[in-house]
């Protein structure tokens, strides 16, 4: 047989495999409506992130390869998230515009059936799924090298919305433009971005003037524009907007990790390994703080972040907000979070979600 006709065979087989498997995914998806329609006369949660995670970790645990576990992972999470809008469409608001990070993160987890909604601002995020015209909201909330994102945090002193996921997402900064970087004389990009990059730019691009934007997509836009200018952007902005890629991996750090949250109205059970966010308020007196914390140190709760915010209320008023280890239901979460609730002026658990971790 020649290489022609093996080379047809192969790709005849290939044929015969892709309806095979087309045909699976839809009797799937057959079952997975039936399953909905329970859901929905039971008043459960559509989304089950327990459920996915026990069927990603046994379909892991069968994968002989070739098959990478990153193939794999991209592979049932498009399915996941194509019996979610399934069973009812999913519509997701995130902080804008088209080709940030945060729709980035989006995407890794819902997918691309959902369907997308940039908006301007991280408090109109929260609206559009307070008002229910988004099922899901996606904002940022902390980066390993700059810190907190102070605004997410706030809008959670007045939003009744549920913390239901974490995304975790590796930062990969890029520098997009149509010229060569000897010809580069303008870079812009969102501030975030510009701190991340600082060493590469003193290196590769001192003579350049750097310009803050809004935005990593609308750096792009400007890019666009400008013969002499560049952007700090991700490869999703640059198949979006057209721009090239003329260099990568330029953050200064290597393990540059944002962590972003999915807001919601569900509350979802224990995954086993599960993480907790609360915020709460406490008298202005010595030793308030330190009395509030011990029922973590009692009760064996690692605590994986603590922050404080101004009320804005009051002068020096501050709200704590926490993130530890471990689901609300977990019985020595819940034994500590009592005795914190007796310690406290106020106290309000954020949600329970699953832990994430790079994927």
């Amino acid at each position: 047989m020649g290489k022609r006709e093996e080379l047809e065979k192969l790709r005849n087989q290939i044929d015969e495999i892709d309806e095979k498997i087309l045909s699976l995914l839809n009797k799937r998806a057959e079952l997975v409506i039936k399953v909905g329609e329970i859901k929905k006369v039971s008043n459960l949660p559509i989304s089950d992130p327990a459920r996915e995670r026990k069927i990603l970790k046994k379909i892991l645990e069968k994968n002989k390869g070739p098959l990478k576990e990153k193939h794999v992972r991209g592979i049932f999470q498009e399915i996941f998230s194509a019996s979610l809008d399934i069973q009812r469409p999913l519509t997701i608001a995130y902080l804008g515009p088209e080709a940030t990070f945060t729709h980035e993160a989006a995407r890794k987890r819902f997918g691309w059936g959902a369907e997308y909604i940039p908006l301007p601002s991280i408090e109109e995020v929260f609206r559009e799924v307070e008002r229910e015209k988004a099922v899901y909201g996606v904002v940022p909330v902390e980066n390993s090298t700059e810190g907190v994102e102070t605004h997410t945090l706030d809008m959670f002193i007045e939003s009744e919305l549920r913390v239901c996921d974490e995304i975790i997402l590796r930062i990969i900064h890029h520098f997009l433009s149509f010229s060569p970087l000897s010809s580069i004389k303008r870079v812009y990009s969102h501030p975030q971005a510009l701190a991340q990059c600082r060493g590469w730019l003193k290196k590769n691009l001192p003579q350049a003037e750097v310009i803050e934007v809004y935005s990593t997509a609308s750096a792009v836009e400007k890019a666009k524009e400008d013969k002499e200018g560049g952007a700090i952007a991700s490869e999703l902005a640059s198949e979006v907007y057209g721009v090239p890629i003329q260099a990568s991996g330029i953050e200064d750090k290597a393990f540059n990790l944002t962590r972003f949250l999915v807001l919601g109205k569900e509350e979802w059970e224990k995954t086993g390994k599960d993480k907790t966010s609360i915020m709460f308020a406490l008298k202005d007196e010595v030793g308030a703080l330190f009395h509030a914390l011990a029922p973590f140190w009692e009760f064996k709760v690692n605590l994986c972040k603590i922050e404080s915010r101004p009320s804005k209320r009051r002068p020096w008023e501050y709200y704590f907000f926490v993130d530890l280890e471990g689901h609300k239901e977990d019985e020595n979460v819940k034994k500590a979070l009592e005795k914190l609730k007796e310690r406290t002026t106020l106290l309000k658990i954020l949600g329970s979600y699953p832990r994430r971790e790079e994927e």
